[in-house]
């Protein structure tokens, strides 16, 4: 996988990631990413802003990185190592920007797990890796073949599950979330499937006072985040 920017890099080189080999743009001279690359004695290769710009889409800053594919987790792992009361899912997010931003705050709370659909779902790449920089090392990713199937595993090991929605939904701060609690967040444009909706054992909505009808996905994740933790206090 390609990954790039100084932010990323910084990251995976200080904390001695397997790193394939580094392409630097002709005229990168970020002398503590140079040193960290030679010290590691990691190959490199120095190319032209023409040959970089055709290698990512993204803001690289002179630099991409060539790393293992993110390693994922099954859900029997998940559900065979987890000490946590509260796990997110993601129902169908399609912006990385999201996804990363989601796994920041994750870690930020202390949630240690997120569980994503295999199918039409954005996952680990290189947009992620730099919106959520220096996250994923706290936060395991478990990909599952169906989310309503997901969820009903997580109910027989004592979760309470609670969906975000605009409809038939109460109040967020009305929910009891001492218990376990699988957080569901939906997709940007079309919320929670009604089948996931279903699975739910609570629908929350977080009011809206102005003309906004809804709210980026990863600002309501963190939202609702950060009430659940509130409650355990």
């Amino acid at each position: 996988m390609l990954v790039y920017g100084k932010n990323v890099a910084n990251d995976l080189l200080k904390n001695n990631k397997n790193i394939k080999k580094v392409i630097l743009q002709d005229n990168f001279n970020d002398k503590n990413i140079i040193s960290l690359i030679e010290k590691m004695k990691i190959p490199f290769k120095r190319v032209s802003k023409n040959e970089i710009d055709h290698l990512c889409s993204g803001l690289h800053q002179g630099i991409i990185l060539d790393i293992p594919d993110y390693q994922y987790w099954d859900m029997s792992t998940f559900l065979n190592n987890n000490s946590r009361d509260y796990v997110v899912l993601l129902d169908h997010l399609e912006d990385p920007h999201n996804l990363g931003a989601i796994i920041r705050t994750c870690e930020a709370a202390g949630i240690d797990t997120i569980i994503l659909p295999k199918d039409r779902q954005v996952l680990i790449n290189a947009t992620v890796m730099k919106t959520s920089v220096g996250c994923l090392d706290s936060v395991h990713i478990v990909l599952v073949p169906n989310l309503a199937q997901a969820i009903e595993l997580l109910k027989q090991h004592q979760y309470w599950v609670v969906g975000t929605a605009l409809e038939n939904s109460v109040d967020y701060r009305e929910i009891d979330y001492s218990g376990k609690i699988a957080l569901v967040i939906g997709n940007e444009g079309d919320g929670i499937s009604n089948l996931v909706s279903k699975k739910c054992d609570y629908l929350a909505k977080i009011p809206m006072y102005g003309k906004t009808n809804s709210l980026n996905a990863s600002v309501a994740a963190g939202i609702m985040i950060y009430e659940i933790i509130r409650n355990r206090k």
